[in-house]
């Protein structure tokens, strides 16, 4: 009998606990969505009012508007489900998609979905609320049929349907993005209600009740005699008010905090094609869409004047070089003090400046949260930007114009060759917009337009038409005397889409190093052979490093700014410093990952296995982690450093290729290891690519591109932990002898293994001098790559005793991976050998080659810091590694 009463008060317990569920699901808005409700009458087949695709500022803005942007997503169920939705029997009726939410809804089912007042996440406060409540921001609760990651009250994962399920598995917030599983023992009561903590990004962003909705002043009698009955302080605020022609809908009040960022975010969707309405978009599902704006849609003055007052402000450009360039004109007239600091996310070809402040040279798929993050924690540098003032002429030209298209430039400025090219680009594609639609047919007329010029040879004569005064110094004669085709004043290191045209300083003791907050401008000139030499890591010819230019030109020439190219009549041009612009530098940042329990632990050797996966699969699986990870093929194991940049990374990987197709004829550490992830799997021996780069795995939903541009901003701990991916953007070619089922091939930073004769004597001939038995060994096959007990290559050994013609002969016939290969006993490089034992000719050949100048051994000493002792070979290393960077573009 007692066992009944029990039964039956738990029975009662669950059905209250339902019943209760009901009722706050019913408060929320959510009951929609719950159970089975009766067929309500058809609506008509399109919505009753027009659809809002952008944030609305106008005094008629409506807090919870949807903002519906086109989507292909044609397999997604209605959010209305099956009882409430009026086109579920046509599957290709058009849907569209909330930005802000990310609910989808049949066109024809938006006037059921405002019958039901479900509201998407507010962005704003009205400003007639006193009560602390209305500050308070809740959650704004969302059903989902789809979820990634796991629930927040039981840990475990949302359960994934094949095919579009009409069962709602979870319901998140569209703030803070937590997820439960839609079960009263997972979405707890008290969640409905309580208030939202924005989530991982809150630090960056814009609180609703910070965006105030502002009424407008009223001048009629009945007002006029109510504020007659206020007191005298708000008769003097009512007043204030009547100026309608400064009144705004909306205003700002800000809560200053030092631990927020607030960032605001101008997209140009015009960039790199689709790719900024789609970071539109995830921008606006992450941050409030008061704080992202549609640079297509103007109002970039008004943005910044609404924002001014927010303490900590940081502002995100989305779009190439000519966007940040658009914005940093825009705070120069408003004045903002202190100016923001503006970070890029370079969209589009180009993006020199993106470069230079390690931004790469191009968006891939970076989560935009990470994007984010690298916002908030980059740090704030200057950059010089300089005045372009034109003196007219007295004479009238036949042709040209005497006013530029930009009187202010960041990246450069220049004349001749390059800006002929540019400007045949510009007219062709402003009479034949539609032939220029894709950035292949592009890069083919610019091809086309640079072989014709150079056939025309129409900038021959420019250095007989120009006058170039540097701070006083007439660098005309020069010019004429080595005839220069194109003249180029640079600001920053890049020009031509990552070229670097000034090449290293280091065998120029004249100049200093290249800077973008130097305020001096570099001066280059250029004959074709020169420009065609950048593209393979040439230069021009290095002019002046000045703070002031003057220059005249005697007939009408081809000239661009920043990009902008037009045609300038005979003129008089004065550069000079305007002033210095704050930006953000993309930092080099440690790893978010646990290891070993301890996030600041940092363990002396990683053992990684290396996993390719095609282009293809990437392509058509890289939301399916799992499925990646099973069709990934090993290619071995890497033993690096725990503290190893993905720069480094990349060397012993390329290394591991080499030993891999080398063994087993060399006696290098290398050994093989049976497979141990549990599942049968193949293996191949085929040789990666040269074109390759690394996949983050750590993100909670997908894997995503690394720029190579970036790889030394990144820790190998950042974006993995016990497997690197790596992502092979061409089909591999097999070699010789490759099978299935081969076990790993493991490459570790020692070689310790025992030497034969014939590698014994290479070592030896390496450190005695001796070229002739080198090269005897390497011709009867002995590699490069191998090392003594203390990990010490031929070429550590030929570079330490300042054996400069076997290190160019080691160079000629070894790998590049020599080149940064460290030893064992004090983590050098052959540059740090060379510099320690102060040998200056075996360095310039490292250097030439492209030795890394940045590297550090166990000591933490770069080469440069090496020479402590030799003043003139230190000042060498230290002014090369300004320069010193890879070339690179976006993948």
């Amino acid at each position: 009998m007692e066992q009944e009463t029990l039964e039956e008060k738990l029975r009662g317990l669950a059905f209250r606990k339902q019943t209760s569920y009901r009722k706050a699901i019913s408060r929320s808005g959510l009951h929609y969505l719950g159970p089975p409700q009766p067929s309500l009458p058809p609506a008509s087949n399109g919505p009753t009012k027009e659809l809002r695709t952008c944030v609305d500022w106008t005094e008629n803005a409506v807090n919870g508007d949807h903002l519906w942007m086109e989507t292909s997503c044609s397999g997604e169920l209605c959010y209305l489900g099956e009882d409430t939705c009026v086109q579920k029997t046509a599957k290709s009726a058009p849907r569209r998609k909330c930005a802000a939410c990310k609910i989808v809804v049949h066109t024809g089912c938006m006037e059921q979905l405002e019958k039901i007042n479900f509201r998407c996440k507010p962005t704003f406060r009205e400003g007639g609320s006193r009560t602390l409540r209305d500050n308070i921001l809740r959650h704004h609760w969302v059903h989902r049929r789809r979820q990634e990651g796991k629930c927040r009250q039981c840990g475990k994962s949302f359960q994934q349907k094949f095919f579009h399920s009409k069962e709602i598995i979870a319901i998140s917030c569209s703030w803070c993005k937590q997820a439960f599983h839609n079960k009263v023992t997972c979405f707890m009561l008290h969640q409905i209600e309580e208030p939202c903590s924005l989530g991982a990004h809150a630090g960056v962003i814009v609180p609703p009740s910070w965006i105030i909705k502002v009424r407008k002043p009223q001048s009629s009698l009945k007002n006029s005699a109510r504020r007659k009955k206020r007191t005298s302080f708000k008769r003097r605020t009512s007043k204030k008010g009547l100026d309608e022609s400064k009144w705004r809908p909306f205003m700002l009040k800000p809560l200053p905090s030092p631990l927020m960022k607030p960032i605001l975010v101008f997209v140009n969707p015009k960039s790199g094609g689709n790719q900024g309405a789609k970071v539109l978009q995830m921008f606006m599902w992450i941050l409030n869409p008061r704080q992202v704006f549609d640079l297509s849609q103007g109002g970039l003055r008004e943005a910044l004047e609404l924002y001014r007052k927010v303490p900590n402000l940081r502002i995100l450009a989305c779009g190439g070089d000519g966007t940040v360039g658009w914005i940093l004109s825009a705070l120069d007239e408003l004045q903002m003090n202190p100016q923001p600091p503006v970070a890029v996310l370079p969209l589009g070809t180009g993006n020199d400046l993106a470069r230079t402040l390690n931004w790469g040279g191009g968006y891939t798929d970076e989560p935009v949260s990470k994007v984010l993050c690298h916002v908030e924690d980059g740090s704030v540098v200057q950059l010089d930007r300089w005045n372009l003032l034109v003196e007219k002429s007295s004479a009238q030209p036949e042709e040209g114009t005497q006013k530029l298209p930009l009187n202010v430039f960041n990246n450069y400025f220049s004349l001749g060759f390059d800006a002929h090219v540019t400007l045949e680009f510009h007219e062709s594609r402003e009479a034949n917009p539609e032939k220029f639609n894709s950035r292949f047919r592009n890069k083919m007329f610019y091809a086309g337009a640079a072989f014709s010029d150079f056939l025309q040879r129409s900038s021959r004569d420019l250095s007989k038409h120009v006058r170039v005064v540097c701070d006083g110094t007439d660098l005309t004669p020069k010019i004429q005397e080595l005839k220069f085709q194109c003249i180029v004043f640079l600001n920053i290191p890049r020009y031509c889409a990552g070229t670097m045209p000034w090449g290293n300083t280091g065998d120029h003791r004249d100049f200093e190093p290249q800077r973008h907050d130097d305020g001096c401008i570099e001066v280059i000139g250029f004959t074709m052979a020169s420009l065609a030499a950048l593209q393979v890591g040439g230069h021009g010819e290095r002019l002046h490093q000045c703070r002031e230019v003057v220059l005249t030109t005697y007939k009408t020439v081809p000239v661009q700014v920043d990009g902008e190219p037009c045609r300038l009549a005979p003129s008089t041009l004065r550069i000079s410093l305007r002033n210095q612009a704050n930006m953000v530098q993309k930092s080099k940042r440690r790893t978010s990952v646990p290891l070993l329990n301890d996030p600041h632990a940092v363990p002396d050797r990683l053992r990684l296995r290396v996993n390719r996966i095609s282009l293809q699969e990437y392509d058509r699986l890289q939301y399916d982690k799992e499925r990646l990870r099973d069709i990934s093929i090993p290619v071995g194991i890497v033993v690096v450093r725990g503290d190893c940049d993905l720069e480094t990374c990349r060397l012993y990987i390329d290394r591991l290729q080499e030993d891999l197709h080398q063994a087993p004829s060399t006696g290098h550490r290398v050994h093989y290891q049976d497979e141990s992830r549990g599942v049968p799997r193949t293996s191949s021996t085929s040789r990666l690519s040269a074109n390759w780069s690394f996949l983050d795995s750590t993100s909670a939903d997908r894997f995503y591109r690394i720029d190579k541009a970036q790889e030394h901003l990144h820790f190998v701990t950042e974006i993995c932990q016990d497997e690197v991916f790596i992502l092979d953007h061409e089909t591999p070619v097999a070699s010789q002898g490759s099978s299935t089922g081969m076990p790993d091939l493991v490459v570790e930073p020692t070689a310790s293994a025992p030497l034969t004769s014939d590698e014994q004597a290479l070592l030896t001939a390496a450190s005695s001098g001796d070229l002739s038995t080198l090269s005897q060994c390497v011709d009867r096959g002995v590699s490069l790559l191998v090392r003594d007990s203390g990990g010490c290559s031929a070429l550590h050994l030929a570079a330490q005793s300042g054996h400069a013609d076997l290190v160019r002969y080691i160079l000629q016939q070894g790998s590049k991976v020599l080149l940064d290969l460290t030893d064992t006993e004090r983590g050098d490089t052959a540059l740090h050998k060379a510099a320690s034992g102060k040998q200056h000719a075996v360095c310039r050949l490292l250097v030439e080659a492209g030795a890394s100048l940045e590297k550090t051994n166990f000591q933490g000493k770069t080469p440069a810091e090496q020479a402590d002792g030799d003043a003139e070979l230190a000042a060498y290393l230290s002014s090369s590694s300004a320069s010193h960077e890879d070339l690179e573009t976006a993948v």
